[in-house]
């Protein structure tokens, strides 16, 4: 099972860790609505190729609208090809709520 990395863990790894990459998995509509500062957009039809160029020894965490689906999805994929990936539990839409 992969594991999820809360609000509050992300928001602490922001500030102290650059070896951390955010990767929105949804459409390119939906991250341009709203998304987290910093993240990436890689929707996840394409995560498995783009993939292919990413760094080693970095932290990813994937993320969604609701944090679980498709998040979790591509964490595991990224977990799979040898990468360090969490998902982040509640998404995006968690991310902003106050």
């Amino acid at each position: 099972m992969t594991k999820f990395i809360s609000k509050k863990e992300l928001e602490n790894l922001l500030s102290h860790d650059d070896k951390l990459v955010i990767i929105d998995v949804r459409s390119n509509e939906e991250f341009n609505q709203q998304h987290i500062p910093k993240a990436i957009n890689i929707p996840i039809d394409h995560l498995e190729v783009e993939s292919k160029q990413f760094i080693p020894n970095v932290l990813y965490t994937t993320v969604c609208g609701k944090g679980g689906g498709r998040s979790e999805q591509a964490a595991q994929l990224l977990n799979n090809s040898s990468f360090k990936a969490y998902f982040l539990q509640d998404g995006t839409l968690g991310w902003f709520e106050e």
